[in-house]
């Protein structure tokens, strides 16, 4: 197959969903051959000269092939595994290289939800082309949506849309794993964050944690933040709030106990920091829920 496209009607529960599809498709680029190909509709075809503006956003993953993508923020490189990310509104234009043509697979949506998850600092208009490498989770999606497109059975917006979501969350995943990959501290926070589930209860001191392990405690906090996206203290707060709320759920022990067996100083305290952080206290938690 060298090419395949599907421009996509939407009706208006796909579009209060938050997340519809307006195209999806997969072309192989041969070398020395126009691009892009004349077939597209005229709203998303484009000379290279005038360059084009969509109305919604796109994720083109190249998996063979190089190229060139352009737009406001300056020219950047395209190289198998990259993905480009294409904003609503903003002028761009791409292309393969004439020597080497490409591969590309993409998907076109947009909607409120889509709005609020491209604001993620991931996806920048001045940083538009994500290396992600040759991922088969990646290739997936495409190939998932791909299907979905083709057969348009009952739901299949919704469905592709949460395909779209997984893919988002797949790129910001490769994303946060560079700055650990064959680190040591990547090892270091694993073993830490082990050793907070299965004793959630027991205070730690987190500088004498890192210090075991040889590693300064700004630095620690610094990637451990940057590697789970709350700080060392917080998660651990974390893990006690979720066993405080099992035992609620599970036991009839009362709140004192929890609050004791979870290693809070006080009641009061342990129901000051549950409410802020379930918004409600644990006595109306408990009365909610059973």
């Amino acid at each position: 197959m060298n090419e395949y496209f599907k421009y996509l009607t939407t009706s208006e529960e796909d579009i209060n969903w938050g997340l519809y599809l307006k195209v999806a498709g997969y072309a192989r680029i041969k070398a020395n051959t126009h691009y892009p190909t004349k077939e597209h509709p005229s709203e998303y075809y484009f000379e290279w000269k005038n360059g084009r503006v969509l109305h919604e956003f796109q994720l083109n993953y190249i998996t063979e092939g190089t190229g060139i993508f352009e737009n406001s923020a300056g020219k950047f490189q395209v190289k198998p595994g990259s993905l480009l990310v294409i904003f609503p509104d903003e002028w761009h234009r791409y292309r393969p290289l004439k020597k080497t043509g490409w591969v590309e697979n993409y998907v076109g949506f947009n909607g409120s939800v889509a709005s609020h998850l491209l604001k993620h600092p991931t996806f920048s208009v001045r940083q538009p082309v994500i290396q992600c490498g040759i991922r088969e989770d990646i290739i997936d999606s495409y190939l998932k949506i791909f299907d979905l497109i083709e057969k348009e059975h009952p739901g299949y917006q919704q469905i592709a849309s949460g395909m779209v979501v997984k893919l988002l969350g797949y790129i910001i995943s490769i994303e946060k794993r560079k700055g650990f990959s064959g680190k040591q501290i990547s090892k270091v926070i694993e073993e830490v964050r082990f050793l907070m589930r299965q004793n959630a209860a027991q205070e730690f001191d987190l500088e004498e944690l890192a210090c075991r392990h040889n590693v300064g405690y700004s630095y620690f906090r610094k990637m451990f933040k940057k590697y789970t996206g709350v700080s060392p203290g917080q998660y651990h707060l974390q893990l006690r709030i979720i066993r405080a709320k099992e035992l609620l759920i599970s036991t009839d022990k009362s709140i004192k106990e929890i609050s004791l067996e979870l290693g809070f100083q006080t009641i009061h305290y342990f129901s000051l920091i549950f409410k802020k952080k379930v918004g409600m206290n644990p006595s109306e938690f408990r009365k909610r829920v059973n």
